[in-house]
């Protein structure tokens, strides 16, 4: 150790180094996430399901679209931590308040490249902590992409839903009490432990404002945060990746649970054929809104609502409504999509 070294030259750079590596390794845990995030959107491209919004019935999608959506938003996530460990990989070897009083520049340019790091271009006694600050903001916004992913998934194994679930192998225990049990249990624990990574990033922001050249208030936080953070991603990354992996679905059951609602789903289909053959919008609304409602309600087929109904019919042959209820308009734009998302095949 150079004599005109403080410990904090040495403690900020060897933090600059194992978080960089730890980025590597969470990197790697990304590119295993989005390998089996497409090729089971590959799988599922054309497996048609409902779209929900508020938790209800909106317009068909695929199974497919839903798994492009999470590989386009893992996709963001590398490149953003790719962002951040560059940010973070600085070297500072400055002294005591970073004005190089006591040793040469050319020692800190010397040690950052041995050590794959950057000299930081101004320091004080410390590498400034709004490098650290992004660097666990970002973490947190990958946790909370995990939750996104692992929240769905929860949601699709509910009894009443059914349409996906954790892989449940033989033997295994979905409750102590219950052995009809089949319990989402992985995903819960990847909810849990988003939350966690997520809260690391309010102490890193706080560690920003630190006094002068610099005091000690950040250190014991970033002993801490530091190790829980990234390993706990790297646990949940691996985790997640494995969920989807072995991602059990249920295709008959997403047929079923879309036509559940008797075509209720081309609900706009009608509303904008009715529109584009002159009604005033507000008054198309009222029209396939008072036949969906009766649908609703079980009191028969959307279709044949709107095949009886005088207004309807002034505008639209009932070959009309039977091709509005196709799936192919829906469906038309996945290969679109996925190109964005994948690119050419």
């Amino acid at each position: 150790m150079h004599q005109g070294m403080t410990s904090s030259d040495v403690l900020d750079t060897c933090l600059a180094v194992q978080l960089t590596r730890a980025a590597d390794i969470l990197l790697a845990d990304i590119d295993a996430l989005l390998a089996a995030l497409k090729r089971r959107a590959m799988e599922h491209k054309h497996t048609v399901t409902v779209g929900r919004s508020h938790g209800i019935h909106a317009e068909p999608t695929t199974f497919g679209l839903k798994l492009a959506f999470a590989h386009a938003e893992f996709a963001r996530a590398k490149e953003r931590l790719e962002c951040t460990k560059e940010d973070i990989g600085t070297c500072a070897i400055s002294g005591a308040v970073g004005t190089f009083a006591h040793l040469d520049p050319q020692v800190e340019a010397y040690v950052a490249g041995k050590l794959g790091l950057r000299p930081e271009p101004v320091s004080t006694q410390i590498i400034p902590r709004d490098r650290h600050a992004m660097f666990f903001a970002t973490l947190g916004v990958i946790a909370s992409s995990v939750e996104r992913l692992a929240t769905e998934i929860r949601h699709l194994q509910r009894t009443e839903v059914g349409e996906a679930e954790e892989f449940f192998s033989e033997g295994q225990k979905g409750s102590s009490a219950m052995p009809h049990k089949r319990n989402p249990v992985l995903t819960e624990n990847l909810t849990g432990l988003a939350r966690i990574v997520r809260g690391y990033a309010v102490p890193a922001m706080e560690n920003v404002a630190l006094w002068h050249e610099r005091d000690i208030s950040h250190s014991s936080v970033e002993r801490l945060i530091g190790p829980d953070a990234t390993v706990t991603l790297d646990f949940a990354l691996a985790r997640l990746a494995g969920v989807v992996d072995k991602l059990v679905v249920y295709p008959e059951r997403m047929k079923q649970n879309l036509e559940r609602g008797g075509g209720l789903v081309h609900s706009q289909q009608v509303l904008l054929a009715l529109t584009q053959k002159g009604l005033a919008r507000e008054a198309a609304y009222r029209i396939v809104q008072r036949n969906a409602m009766r649908a609703f309600r079980g009191e028969g087929s959307f279709l044949e609502f709107l095949k009886a109904d005088a207004e309807v019919g002034a505008a639209l042959s009932q070959a009309d409504l039977e091709a509005l209820f196709s799936l192919r308009t829906h469906m038309r734009h996945v290969d679109v999509i996925f190109e964005r998302v994948f690119g050419a095949s």
